[in-house]
């Protein structure tokens, strides 16, 4: 459902994202793993149409994003690590708008809005303006929103961020039970526990190139990370030894 092929992006001279392929295939919940600044999020909303590609093709369904960018932007969902919301609507109009950019109307639209408004504990809030909403529930509405028009793909970049346990639960099982009917999801994340006992499979990518790519199983099972978990992968790849290294120049 997400095919990436030789996906670039440039700053000037910094290559953010450098010759990226990937295929994450219908019914997969893909990890997308990396240090700050590995590229993550600039794939991610490369992937979703905001940024253009300095090289490099995206493919959300079999539709190529720079031929036909609105039939495929309207297969995807997206959760952002920031959200926006317009402040003066209240938290039933913003899915309600959402949806009608997807040109969905009317009861159907109105049922899951609320069903979507329930699992997240704002139904009582449905009818205030978002302006009123903590950073926790405007994430949650984000978080609905990228739900309502029922994508094929859902693009989340630190689905985490301002959830209180309860609403991480929530989505972690949602997101399980969404890859389970068949949908794609492709999130980035710093919490490795979540990647490595929710994902099917981890990319793991360093200075805008994939380092890793495969199931837990196929990581551990390698020659290079044999018998590690996540974390002991993750910080071969990205040198994350501050600690350490900080430690031998104090005691130099």
């Amino acid at each position: 459902m997400i095919r990436l092929t030789g996906l670039t992006k440039h700053y000037g001279s910094f290559v953010a994202v450098d010759g990226l392929d990937l295929h994450v295939p219908k019914g997969e919940l893909f990890g997308f793993l990396g240090p700050n600044g590995a590229g993550k999020t600039t794939t991610l909303r490369m992937i979703a149409g905001i940024l253009k590609p300095t090289a490099g093709r995206v493919e959300i369904g079999g539709v190529d994003l720079a031929v036909d960018p609105i039939a495929a932007k309207a297969k995807l969902g997206f959760i952002p690590d920031r959200p926006f919301i317009y402040e003066k609507l209240t938290g039933g109009e913003f899915l309600r708008f959402v949806a009608g950019l997807y040109d969905q109307h009317g009861a159907q639209v109105e049922h899951r809005a609320r069903e979507l408004l329930a699992l997240f504990d704002l139904e009582e809030w449905r009818d205030e303006l978002v302006e009123s909403y903590s950073h926790g529930m405007r994430q949650k509405l984000i978080i609905a929103s990228a739900f309502v028009h029922r994508p094929d793909v859902i693009v989340v970049d630190e689905p985490h961020v301002g959830l209180d346990p309860k609403a991480i639960k929530i989505l972690r099982d949602l997101f399980r039970e969404y890859a389970a009917r068949g949908h794609t999801i492709m999130m980035s994340t710093h919490t490795l526990a979540t990647a490595e006992s929710l994902c099917d499979r981890i990319g793991i990518i360093v200075n805008g190139r994939m380092h890793a790519l495969g199931t837990m199983e196929e990581l551990r099972n390698s020659a290079t990370y044999g018998g590690s978990g996540l974390e002991e992968v993750f910080l071969r790849l990205t040198g994350e030894n501050a600690a350490r290294n900080l430690m031998d120049v104090l005691d130099a």
